[in-house]
């Protein structure tokens, strides 16, 4: 695959053009999904020498080295490996980070599944897993241990969206001779660039904003030149492979991200916007909000926002927890994030906080906003509000 290279391009140039190469393709703009194990050699010599670009197809082909070429461009990273699943991204990055007797600090606002494969398979390793509150900074340095390999950060948390302060935590590590590992899914390289902040390794969903269509799974891993080996270590002894028709989803998605992000964030922005004004809403928890805690923070090191936030309701019973989403005519309840169709998730976050108890009063809804009519949407919401209040 060949890098696109245009001294001071734009981030849309780049999308437009890096990670595919016509020349090499008969013309075609778009790079061919490429399917395919096995790889041919000619000689003996040939296959003695593993030499050539391609090996088998485990390892990747041209359609998986595009999206990687574009990602590792956005980042400004050493390089980038292409896996399943945001989770298999998490779970290479940290295993490349610990072994058997380490330890590793985990956000109390992570990601619930890389929780559980903290708490569960490092556990069965002989790794332990600690988690800190989000919004420690340099004080992280009162957690760390001698064995402390690895801290994860999420920022903003993908349910509470604490922001966190990344270079503080990342001088922490690096002076504890640890490793940061940073999920950027919310605000994408577009908005973020942990790297650029000090950390070692960059994880995304890919699933989320670099699709957008909600229909493949993907997860991108980046990487300082120091972290590289150990993360394609792991990431080949466990044989983590996204197929060619996954990567051509993933790299069609990317070709309309900072067209997508940018409307996501003002339509996101909007709807944050409006809530802050209804009577049954609390409290409004998106980040560029100046409304928001971390709001400083998230000025600082973040140029926009996602599509992704939360909100808290007032205090009311289940009932009108159901009532409120149970007949929404265009937001519809789901786990993901990043397409085009807009969603309302009820959050229970009690069970998934270990260093700092969840305490708001009132109920936690998350929301990604989509293409849908602003308006439509506001109306949909503000139907949901009144059956809320009238089922109390």
């Amino acid at each position: 695959m060949s890098d696109f290279s245009l001294p001071n391009a734009s981030v849309e140039t780049l999308l437009t053009h890096a990670g595919r190469d016509p020349d090499s393709q008969f013309g075609f703009v778009n790079t061919p999904v490429y399917r395919g194990s096995t790889v041919l050699f000619k000689t003996l010599d040939d296959i003695e020498a593993q030499a050539q670009k391609y090996l088998y197809g485990r390892a990747g082909n041209p359609t998986t080295d595009g999206v990687e070429t574009v990602v590792t461009a956005l980042e400004g990273a050493y390089r980038t490996k292409l896996v399943p699943s945001g989770l298999a991204a998490i779970t290479v990055a940290m295993l490349a980070c610990v072994k058997a007797g380490d330890d590793i600090l985990i956000s109390d606002s992570a990601y619930e599944p890389g929780r559980k494969f903290a708490d569960g398979f490092l556990a069965q390793m002989g790794v332990s897993a600690r988690y800190y509150d989000p919004r420690t900074g340099a004080d992280l340095a009162a957690l760390m241990l001698p064995n402390t390999r690895a801290v994860l950060a999420e920022s903003p948390g993908s349910l509470t969206f604490e922001v966190q302060d990344i270079p503080a935590i990342a001088q922490v590590a690096h002076a504890h001779n640890a490793r940061l590992i940073v999920d950027n899914s919310w605000a994408s390289p577009l908005y973020h660039k942990p790297l650029q902040l000090g950390a070692d390794i960059v994880v995304h969903a890919g699933t989320k904003m670099f699709v957008g269509h909600s229909d493949a799974f993907a997860g991108t891993i980046s990487t300082t030149e120091s972290a590289w080996a150990d993360v394609e270590r792991v990431r080949s002894l466990l044989g983590f492979f996204t197929s060619g028709d996954d990567a051509y989803l993933v790299s069609r998605g990317l070709k309309t991200l900072s067209l997508r992000m940018a409307a996501h964030q003002q339509r996101a922005l909007d709807i944050a916007r409006w809530l802050e004004a209804q009577s049954e809403v609390a409290e409004v928890l998106h980040p560029a909000l100046p409304s928001h805690p971390d709001h400083v923070i998230w000025k600082r090191d973040f140029t926009g926002s996602g599509s992704l936030f939360g909100f808290v309701l007032k205090p009311a019973p289940r009932a009108s927890v159901a009532a409120f989403v149970d007949h929404m005519q265009i937001f519809s309840m789901g786990y993901s994030w990043g397409g085009y169709e807009s969603l309302c998730l009820p959050v229970v976050i009690k069970k998934n906080r270990t260093a700092v108890p969840w305490t708001k009063a009132g109920n936690l809804f998350r929301v990604h906003i989509g293409f849908e009519g602003i308006e439509d949407l506001k109306a949909d919401l503000a139907a949901g509000l009144e059956r809320y209040a009238k089922a109390r």
